[in-house]
Protein backbone atom coordinates (compact mmCIF):
# COMPACT_ATOMS: atom_id res chain seq x y z
CA UNK A 1 0.00 0.00 0.00
CA UNK A 2 1.59 3.55 -1.14
CA UNK A 3 2.10 5.71 1.83
CA UNK A 4 -0.23 8.80 2.18
CA UNK A 5 2.20 11.91 0.47
CA UNK A 6 4.00 9.16 -1.81
CA UNK A 7 2.50 11.62 -4.69
CA UNK A 8 4.29 14.63 -2.93
CA UNK A 9 7.84 15.85 -3.80
CA UNK A 10 9.71 18.42 -1.17
CA UNK A 11 12.64 20.40 -1.28
CA UNK A 12 13.89 20.77 1.99
CA UNK A 13 16.09 23.93 2.12
CA UNK A 14 15.97 24.16 6.37
CA UNK A 15 18.94 23.22 8.35
CA UNK A 16 18.59 23.46 12.56
CA UNK A 17 15.42 22.00 13.87
CA UNK A 18 12.05 23.70 13.27
CA UNK A 19 12.35 23.46 9.49
CA UNK A 20 13.63 19.79 9.85
CA UNK A 21 10.97 18.75 11.67
CA UNK A 22 8.33 20.23 9.97
CA UNK A 23 10.18 17.84 6.56
CA UNK A 24 10.19 15.06 8.67
CA UNK A 25 6.82 14.93 9.40
CA UNK A 26 6.09 14.90 5.49
CA UNK A 27 9.17 12.54 4.60
CA UNK A 28 7.76 10.03 7.49
CA UNK A 29 4.17 10.09 5.77
CA UNK A 30 5.80 9.13 2.62
CA UNK A 31 6.75 12.52 1.01
CA UNK A 32 9.65 12.37 -1.30
CA UNK A 33 12.03 14.86 0.96
CA UNK A 34 15.44 15.78 -0.58
CA UNK A 35 17.62 17.93 1.56
CA UNK A 36 19.75 20.65 0.31
CA UNK A 37 22.79 21.08 2.27
CA UNK A 38 25.86 23.53 1.62
CA UNK A 39 29.10 22.36 -0.05
CA UNK A 40 31.70 21.89 3.16
CA UNK A 41 29.35 22.94 5.82
CA UNK A 42 27.21 19.19 6.08
CA UNK A 43 28.96 18.24 9.29
CA UNK A 44 28.77 21.02 10.80
CA UNK A 45 27.57 20.91 14.21
CA UNK A 46 26.01 17.52 13.34
CA UNK A 47 25.31 15.25 15.88
CA UNK A 48 24.95 11.86 14.74
CA UNK A 49 21.71 10.62 16.90
CA UNK A 50 20.07 13.81 16.20
CA UNK A 51 20.78 14.07 12.76
CA UNK A 52 19.79 10.70 12.53
CA UNK A 53 16.81 11.46 14.04
CA UNK A 54 15.68 14.46 12.21
CA UNK A 55 16.86 13.38 8.49
CA UNK A 56 15.51 9.75 8.34
CA UNK A 57 13.65 9.05 5.47
CA UNK A 58 14.68 11.85 3.42
CA UNK A 59 17.81 12.08 0.68
CA UNK A 60 20.43 14.39 0.24
CA UNK A 61 21.95 16.32 -2.87
CA UNK A 62 24.52 19.16 -1.73
CA UNK A 63 24.37 22.05 -3.82
CA UNK A 64 25.86 25.79 -3.60
CA UNK A 65 23.29 28.00 -3.84
CA UNK A 66 26.17 31.14 -3.21
CA UNK A 67 26.54 30.11 -6.88
CA UNK A 68 23.85 31.00 -10.09
CA UNK A 69 24.50 27.41 -11.47
CA UNK A 70 23.55 26.29 -7.93
CA UNK A 71 20.39 28.54 -7.96
CA UNK A 72 19.45 27.57 -11.65
CA UNK A 73 19.64 24.29 -10.41
CA UNK A 74 17.03 24.40 -7.44
CA UNK A 75 15.14 26.85 -10.27
CA UNK A 76 14.57 24.05 -12.55
CA UNK A 77 13.57 21.60 -9.90
CA UNK A 78 11.16 23.66 -8.18
CA UNK A 79 9.40 23.83 -11.32
CA UNK A 80 8.84 20.27 -10.72
CA UNK A 81 8.20 19.98 -6.95
CA UNK A 82 5.09 20.20 -5.35
CA UNK A 83 6.32 22.00 -1.79
CA UNK A 84 9.70 23.73 -1.02
CA UNK A 85 10.54 24.47 2.60
CA UNK A 86 12.95 26.97 4.01
CA UNK A 87 14.02 28.62 6.74
CA UNK A 88 16.50 31.27 6.13
CA UNK A 89 16.03 35.11 7.63
CA UNK A 90 13.45 37.03 4.94
CA UNK A 91 15.79 39.04 2.84
CA UNK A 92 18.13 35.72 2.65
CA UNK A 93 16.18 34.38 -0.06
CA UNK A 94 15.07 37.38 -1.66
CA UNK A 95 18.67 37.81 -2.47
CA UNK A 96 19.46 34.37 -3.73
CA UNK A 97 16.30 34.43 -5.86
CA UNK A 98 14.60 31.44 -4.15
CA UNK A 99 11.69 33.36 -2.54
CA UNK A 100 8.12 32.18 -3.12
CA UNK A 101 6.86 35.16 -5.77
CA UNK A 102 9.91 34.18 -7.94
CA UNK A 103 9.65 30.49 -7.72
CA UNK A 104 5.57 30.41 -7.75
CA UNK A 105 6.31 32.31 -11.08
CA UNK A 106 6.95 29.03 -12.70
CA UNK A 107 5.15 26.90 -10.83
CA UNK A 108 2.05 28.73 -9.61
CA UNK A 109 1.10 25.25 -8.01
CA UNK A 110 3.99 25.30 -5.72
CA UNK A 111 3.20 25.43 -2.30
CA UNK A 112 6.01 27.31 -0.31
CA UNK A 113 6.87 26.70 3.69
CA UNK A 114 8.59 29.77 5.19
CA UNK A 115 9.66 29.29 9.17
CA UNK A 116 11.59 32.51 10.48
CA UNK A 117 11.93 33.34 14.55
CA UNK A 118 9.65 36.30 14.22
CA UNK A 119 8.19 36.28 11.07
CA UNK A 120 8.23 37.40 7.41
CA UNK A 121 7.46 41.39 8.43
CA UNK A 122 7.88 43.56 11.74
CA UNK A 123 10.55 44.71 13.48
CA UNK A 124 11.95 41.78 14.30
CA UNK A 125 12.21 40.25 11.26
CA UNK A 126 16.17 40.13 10.65
CA UNK A 127 16.78 38.56 14.06
CA UNK A 128 18.34 35.28 14.52
CA UNK A 129 15.98 33.20 16.23
CA UNK A 130 16.70 30.83 18.39
CA UNK A 131 14.46 28.82 21.00
CA UNK A 132 15.67 29.89 23.58
CA UNK A 133 15.31 33.55 23.00
CA UNK A 134 12.11 32.94 21.64
CA UNK A 135 10.94 30.95 24.84
CA UNK A 136 11.36 33.73 27.03
CA UNK A 137 10.41 36.61 24.81
CA UNK A 138 6.92 34.75 24.14
CA UNK A 139 6.21 34.34 27.99
CA UNK A 140 6.46 31.12 28.19
CA UNK A 141 9.71 31.08 30.49
CA UNK A 142 7.58 33.71 33.02
CA UNK A 143 4.98 31.56 33.02
CA UNK A 144 7.18 28.46 33.76
CA UNK A 145 9.12 29.54 36.71
CA UNK A 146 8.36 30.70 40.07
CA UNK A 147 8.23 33.65 42.19
CA UNK A 148 11.13 32.02 43.94
CA UNK A 149 13.39 31.14 40.97
CA UNK A 150 14.70 32.79 37.84
CA UNK A 151 12.00 31.95 34.83
CA UNK A 152 12.63 28.51 33.42
CA UNK A 153 13.25 27.14 30.24
CA UNK A 154 11.31 24.22 28.81
CA UNK A 155 13.41 21.34 28.84
CA UNK A 156 13.19 20.58 24.95
CA UNK A 157 13.53 23.02 22.07
CA UNK A 158 9.46 23.39 22.23
CA UNK A 159 9.31 26.34 19.92
CA UNK A 160 11.60 24.78 17.13
CA UNK A 161 9.45 21.70 17.31
CA UNK A 162 6.09 23.75 17.18
CA UNK A 163 6.94 25.69 14.67
CA UNK A 164 7.88 22.61 12.80
CA UNK A 165 4.57 21.37 13.78
CA UNK A 166 2.82 24.10 12.46
CA UNK A 167 3.99 24.25 9.09
CA UNK A 168 3.64 20.91 8.59
CA UNK A 169 0.19 21.22 9.31
CA UNK A 170 -0.38 24.69 7.00
CA UNK A 171 1.79 22.86 4.09
CA UNK A 172 -0.61 19.91 4.23
CA UNK A 173 -4.18 22.17 4.06
CA UNK A 174 -2.62 23.77 1.07
CA UNK A 175 -2.04 20.81 -0.42
CA UNK A 176 -5.71 19.51 -0.03
CA UNK A 177 -6.76 22.94 -0.64
CA UNK A 178 -4.70 22.84 -4.45
CA UNK A 179 -7.04 20.02 -5.04
CA UNK A 180 -9.91 22.10 -5.51
CA UNK A 181 -8.28 25.46 -7.01
CA UNK A 182 -5.24 24.34 -8.76
CA UNK A 183 -3.57 27.07 -7.30
CA UNK A 184 -0.45 26.69 -4.44
CA UNK A 185 0.40 28.96 -1.78
CA UNK A 186 2.91 30.89 0.58
CA UNK A 187 2.19 29.30 4.47
CA UNK A 188 4.18 30.75 7.13
CA UNK A 189 4.95 30.33 10.82
CA UNK A 190 7.73 31.28 13.15
CA UNK A 191 8.56 30.47 16.45
CA UNK A 192 7.30 33.22 18.36
CA UNK A 193 4.16 32.90 16.70
CA UNK A 194 3.70 29.06 17.22
CA UNK A 195 5.09 29.78 20.99
CA UNK A 196 2.78 32.55 21.72
CA UNK A 197 -0.14 31.37 19.79
CA UNK A 198 0.26 28.12 22.43
CA UNK A 199 -0.34 29.60 25.79
CA UNK A 200 -3.62 28.35 26.20
CA UNK A 201 -5.53 29.58 28.69
CA UNK A 202 -3.04 31.96 29.69
CA UNK A 203 -3.33 33.86 27.07
CA UNK A 204 -7.37 33.52 26.84
CA UNK A 205 -7.33 34.97 30.55
CA UNK A 206 -4.84 37.74 29.78
CA UNK A 207 -6.56 39.43 26.66
CA UNK A 208 -9.89 38.95 27.78
CA UNK A 209 -8.98 40.79 32.00
CA UNK A 210 -5.77 42.15 30.97
CA UNK A 211 -4.43 40.31 34.03
CA UNK A 212 -0.72 39.43 33.76
CA UNK A 213 -0.79 36.03 35.64
CA UNK A 214 1.85 35.43 37.90
CA UNK A 215 4.38 32.22 37.45
CA UNK A 216 3.07 29.59 39.50
CA UNK A 217 5.92 27.13 38.62
CA UNK A 218 4.52 23.18 39.54
CA UNK A 219 0.92 24.45 40.29
CA UNK A 220 -2.19 24.87 38.29
CA UNK A 221 -3.13 28.34 38.43
CA UNK A 222 -7.05 27.65 37.86
CA UNK A 223 -7.33 24.63 39.64
CA UNK A 224 -6.48 23.02 43.00
CA UNK A 225 -5.04 20.25 44.22
CA UNK A 226 -2.96 20.33 40.91
CA UNK A 227 0.79 20.11 40.70
CA UNK A 228 3.90 17.87 42.26
CA UNK A 229 3.43 16.73 45.92
CA UNK A 230 6.08 15.10 47.62
CA UNK A 231 4.90 11.49 48.91
CA UNK A 232 7.43 9.51 51.43
CA UNK A 233 10.11 8.56 48.67
CA UNK A 234 10.07 11.06 45.82
CA UNK A 235 7.58 13.26 43.38
CA UNK A 236 4.23 13.09 41.87
CA UNK A 237 1.73 14.29 39.92
CA UNK A 238 -1.67 15.05 41.06
CA UNK A 239 -4.51 16.15 39.32
CA UNK A 240 -7.86 16.92 40.93
CA UNK A 241 -9.96 17.87 37.95
CA UNK A 242 -13.74 18.36 39.71
CA UNK A 243 -15.27 18.57 42.84
CA UNK A 244 -16.16 14.69 42.74
CA UNK A 245 -12.73 13.85 42.52
CA UNK A 246 -11.79 16.02 44.90
CA UNK A 247 -14.22 14.05 47.01
CA UNK A 248 -12.63 10.98 46.28
CA UNK A 249 -9.40 12.06 47.08
CA UNK A 250 -10.22 12.76 50.34
CA UNK A 251 -11.66 9.14 50.85
CA UNK A 252 -8.12 7.85 49.62
CA UNK A 253 -6.02 10.20 52.33
CA UNK A 254 -8.34 9.63 55.12
CA UNK A 255 -9.66 12.66 55.69
CA UNK A 256 -13.27 12.46 54.60
CA UNK A 257 -14.58 15.38 56.08
CA UNK A 258 -12.71 17.60 54.36
CA UNK A 259 -14.70 17.07 50.92
CA UNK A 260 -17.60 19.32 52.84
CA UNK A 261 -15.24 22.01 54.57
CA UNK A 262 -16.21 25.23 53.28
CA UNK A 263 -12.16 25.84 52.32
CA UNK A 264 -12.09 23.29 50.13
CA UNK A 265 -15.63 22.05 48.98
CA UNK A 266 -15.56 24.05 45.46
CA UNK A 267 -12.74 24.28 43.43
CA UNK A 268 -12.25 28.31 43.60
CA UNK A 269 -12.67 28.04 47.64
CA UNK A 270 -9.38 25.10 47.12
CA UNK A 271 -7.65 27.73 44.98
CA UNK A 272 -7.55 30.56 47.29
CA UNK A 273 -6.69 28.19 50.40
CA UNK A 274 -4.38 26.42 48.24
CA UNK A 275 -1.32 26.88 51.27
CA UNK A 276 -3.51 25.35 53.45
CA UNK A 277 -4.91 22.58 51.40
CA UNK A 278 -1.49 21.41 50.14
CA UNK A 279 -0.29 21.53 53.98
CA UNK A 280 -3.51 19.13 54.30
CA UNK A 281 -2.47 16.61 51.04
CA UNK A 282 1.73 16.64 52.02
CA UNK A 283 1.14 15.40 55.08
CA UNK A 284 -1.16 12.75 54.13
CA UNK A 285 1.15 11.78 51.07
CA UNK A 286 4.20 11.46 53.36
CA UNK A 287 2.76 8.27 54.76
CA UNK A 288 3.52 6.12 51.56
CA UNK A 289 5.79 5.99 48.60
CA UNK A 290 5.34 7.02 44.81
CA UNK A 291 4.16 3.70 43.60
CA UNK A 292 1.58 2.73 46.36
CA UNK A 293 -0.30 6.11 45.50
CA UNK A 294 -0.19 5.72 41.64
CA UNK A 295 -2.17 2.74 42.20
CA UNK A 296 -4.39 3.28 45.07
CA UNK A 297 -5.19 6.69 43.35
CA UNK A 298 -5.58 6.04 39.79
CA UNK A 299 -7.95 3.09 41.41
CA UNK A 300 -10.08 5.29 43.36
CA UNK A 301 -10.55 7.57 39.72
CA UNK A 302 -7.85 10.22 40.95
CA UNK A 303 -5.67 11.32 38.46
CA UNK A 304 -2.23 11.16 39.19
CA UNK A 305 1.15 9.84 37.92
CA UNK A 306 4.38 9.93 38.75
CA UNK A 307 7.26 11.97 38.09
CA UNK A 308 9.67 9.83 35.45
CA UNK A 309 13.15 9.78 34.46
CA UNK A 310 13.86 8.90 30.50
CA UNK A 311 14.85 5.54 31.80
CA UNK A 312 11.71 4.89 33.51
CA UNK A 313 9.55 6.38 30.48
CA UNK A 314 10.76 4.52 27.58
CA UNK A 315 10.30 1.18 30.21
CA UNK A 316 7.27 2.10 30.75
CA UNK A 317 4.68 -0.92 29.40
CA UNK A 318 2.30 1.93 27.91
CA UNK A 319 5.18 3.83 26.33
CA UNK A 320 6.55 0.49 24.88
CA UNK A 321 3.25 -0.02 23.31
CA UNK A 322 3.05 2.87 21.25
CA UNK A 323 6.16 1.48 19.59
CA UNK A 324 7.72 4.78 19.05
CA UNK A 325 11.31 3.98 18.88
CA UNK A 326 12.62 2.58 16.09
CA UNK A 327 15.98 1.22 14.92
CA UNK A 328 17.90 0.70 11.54
CA UNK A 329 21.48 0.72 10.31
CA UNK A 330 22.83 4.06 9.44
CA UNK A 331 25.73 4.20 6.74
CA UNK A 332 28.29 6.08 9.02
CA UNK A 333 26.80 5.49 11.99
CA UNK A 334 26.04 2.18 12.10
CA UNK A 335 22.88 0.89 14.48
CA UNK A 336 20.74 4.03 15.28
CA UNK A 337 17.48 4.38 17.07
CA UNK A 338 15.19 7.15 16.36
CA UNK A 339 11.57 8.05 17.84
CA UNK A 340 8.37 7.51 15.17
CA UNK A 341 5.61 10.46 14.41
CA UNK A 342 3.83 9.77 17.95
CA UNK A 343 0.62 9.71 15.58
CA UNK A 344 -1.50 6.36 13.98
CA UNK A 345 -3.44 6.00 10.61
CA UNK A 346 -5.11 3.09 10.58
CA UNK A 347 -4.32 2.62 6.91
CA UNK A 348 -1.61 4.97 5.69
CA UNK A 349 0.25 5.67 8.99
CA UNK A 350 3.66 7.06 8.93
CA UNK A 351 6.50 4.90 8.93
CA UNK A 352 10.50 5.21 9.20
CA UNK A 353 11.75 3.60 6.24
CA UNK A 354 15.38 4.51 5.18
CA UNK A 355 17.95 6.01 7.67
CA UNK A 356 19.22 9.35 7.26
CA UNK A 357 21.42 10.45 4.24
CA UNK A 358 25.25 11.20 3.76
CA UNK A 359 25.33 14.64 2.30
CA UNK A 360 25.47 14.32 -1.40
CA UNK A 361 24.25 10.69 -1.67
CA UNK A 362 21.26 11.66 -4.13
CA UNK A 363 23.02 14.24 -5.89
CA UNK A 364 23.68 12.73 -8.77
CA UNK A 365 20.17 10.99 -9.12
CA UNK A 366 18.60 14.04 -8.21
CA UNK A 367 20.67 16.04 -11.40
CA UNK A 368 19.94 13.54 -13.68
CA UNK A 369 15.99 12.97 -13.41
CA UNK A 370 16.11 17.04 -13.93
CA UNK A 371 17.59 16.48 -17.08
CA UNK A 372 21.58 17.20 -16.63
CA UNK A 373 23.65 14.94 -18.53
CA UNK A 374 26.00 12.77 -16.62
CA UNK A 375 29.00 15.17 -17.94
CA UNK A 376 27.17 18.14 -17.06
CA UNK A 377 27.05 16.53 -13.35
CA UNK A 378 30.86 15.66 -13.57
CA UNK A 379 31.48 19.66 -14.95
CA UNK A 380 29.33 20.96 -11.74
CA UNK A 381 30.81 18.70 -9.34
CA UNK A 382 34.34 19.48 -10.59
CA UNK A 383 33.55 23.63 -10.37
CA UNK A 384 32.15 23.10 -6.80
CA UNK A 385 28.51 23.99 -7.64
CA UNK A 386 27.42 20.26 -6.46
CA UNK A 387 28.95 17.65 -4.23
CA UNK A 388 28.58 14.09 -5.46
CA UNK A 389 29.24 11.00 -2.85
CA UNK A 390 31.06 8.27 -4.17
Amino acid sequence: MSAALSDVTVIDLTTVRSGPTCTKILADFGADVVRVERPGESDRGRVFFDHADLHRNKKSVVIDLQDERGVAILKRWAQRADVVVENYRPEVKRRLGVDYETLSRANPRLVYGSISGFGQEGPYRDRPGYDQIVQGMSGLMWLTGTEESAPLRVGIPIGDLLAGYFCAMGILVALLERQRSGRGQHVTTSLLEALTGSLSFQAAKYVNTGEVPPPVGNHHPLTAPMGVYRAQDGFLNLAVGNDEMWRRLCGVLGVPALADDPRFARNQARVTNRAALDAIVVERLAARPVAEWVTTLNEAGVACGPISTLDQVFGDPQVRQAGLVHEHEHPAFGPVKVLGLPVGLSRTPPTVRTPAPVPGAHTREVLAALGYAPAEIDALAEAGVVEVTK
